[in-house]
């Protein structure tokens, strides 16, 4: 048998509880509640499935008729009924019968004199499509212009600008070069010196040349990094000096 149980008795039951009611937040509505149902009233029409509850039954008079049911354009005002029947010029009547154009007026005016006085040349053009599409050859930008130019074959002002100052500075760089040769402080290298100049500096290249080709492939160490990186910066150095010495052939070093 089913047992029944009762919770304990306590004294504090018997007190009067107050009730407390909670009050239920008001119904989240959207505010574009409104916007949205006017767009559904404005694409949805009433009584499209099954039509009206209710239709009037046809009177026998007004009977369905063919092409009854086909729509009929408005009909055209009186105004633009009479701009179409209107709307060219009217045109001179026909001349009567009893009507002769005049007929032998002559002008005293030679048209041969005129035109040979005055002939007509015509315009130079060029076919620029196989079409035969033509164009006036004056603008056509294949006749050269510039030769009409007032100073045309002359040097341009900027160029002589420029070689004034080339040869301005030649001439500083000469007296500065002669004035340090008389006072001792430059001397002139002779071919033979330079030749063998050249030399040892190409010499010294393949040596540092040979040098890098010599090195490992895999630069693991920073004492192998430093040591490739000062082969490549003497390297370009003595490339720099070779062609220095290969291109001037007059060279000047100072002799302190």
């Amino acid at each position: 048998m089913s047992e029944v149980v009762h919770p304990p008795e306590s004294v504090y039951n018997l007190i009067p509880r107050e009730e407390v009611y909670t009050q239920k937040p008001p119904r989240y509505m959207s505010k574009h509640r409104p916007t949205v149902v006017l767009e559904k009233k404005s694409t949805k029409d009433a009584m499209r499935t099954m039509g009206p509850a209710k239709v009037e039954a046809p009177s026998p008079d007004k009977y369905l008729k063919k092409h009854s049911k086909e729509p009929k354009l408005p009909e055209m005002p009186q105004c633009l009924k009479e701009f179409r029947t209107t709307c060219t010029v009217k045109k001179p009547p026909v001349p009567a019968r009893t009507d002769i154009p005049p007929m032998g007026i002559h002008t005293k005016r030679d048209f041969i004199k005129t035109a040979t006085a005055i002939p007509m040349k015509p315009q130079p053009v060029c076919v620029d499509t196989s079409k035969g599409h033509k164009q006036l050859l004056e603008n056509s930008g294949l006749l050269p212009k510039y030769i009409k130019k007032k100073h045309y074959g002359e040097v341009p002002d900027y160029l002589l600008q420029r070689n004034e100052e080339e040869q301005r500075a030649q001439e500083e760089y000469d007296n500065f070069v002669r004035e340090q040769r008389e006072k001792g402080a430059m001397k002139h290298l002779s071919d033979e010196e330079r030749q063998t100049i050249l030399e040892g500096l190409k010499k010294n290249w393949d040596q540092l040349h040979r040098e890098y080709q010599g090195l490992s492939l895999v630069t693991d160490t920073i004492s192998k990094k430093f040591h490739k990186e000062r082969l490549e910066v003497a390297m370009k150095q003595l490339e720099s000096d070779i062609g220095h010495f290969e291109r001037f052939k007059t060279i000047y070093i100072p002799t302190n």
